[in-house]
């Protein structure tokens, strides 16, 4: 019985994977991808070329983690806001995307999980 319980306890914690905080589940996403001195602001704190505020500067803290693991630890709110802020860097500022690729990824290991990751919807 004794293994059982420890097997079950060793199960469980190996499910339960660590959650990023809500704290910024409603952050509005669709202003700061909508204002491009904004999102460049956003894109040099997280590029070290520029001052960061504080939810940018949690936001660079996170971002080579859930690169690693393609947003494991992301809530379905901020799967959607991510998706939505890296599609707009993408398709206007291509190339501090792939300046921040190369800062968070820098041997390629995790490109395609995490370029299938963001094209999912």
């Amino acid at each position: 019985m004794r293994t059982f319980v420890i097997l079950a306890c060793l199960v469980l914690s190996v499910c339960a994977v660590e959650k990023y905080s809500s704290k910024y589940d409603n952050f509005d996403v669709e202003t700061l991808i909508s204002n491009d001195r904004l999102l460049k602001s956003y894109i040099n704190c997280f590029l070290d070329k520029g001052r960061c505020t504080a939810e940018g500067a949690d936001f660079k803290k996170y971002l080579p983690d859930a690169i690693e693991t393609t947003c494991a630890k992301c809530s379905e709110k901020q799967k959607v806001n991510i998706r939505k802020v890296i599609k707009a860097i993408q398709q206007k500022h291509a190339k501090q995307w792939t300046e921040l690729v190369e800062k968070n990824d820098p041997s390629g290991k995790h490109r395609e999980a995490f370029d299938k990751f963001i094209q999912a919807s």
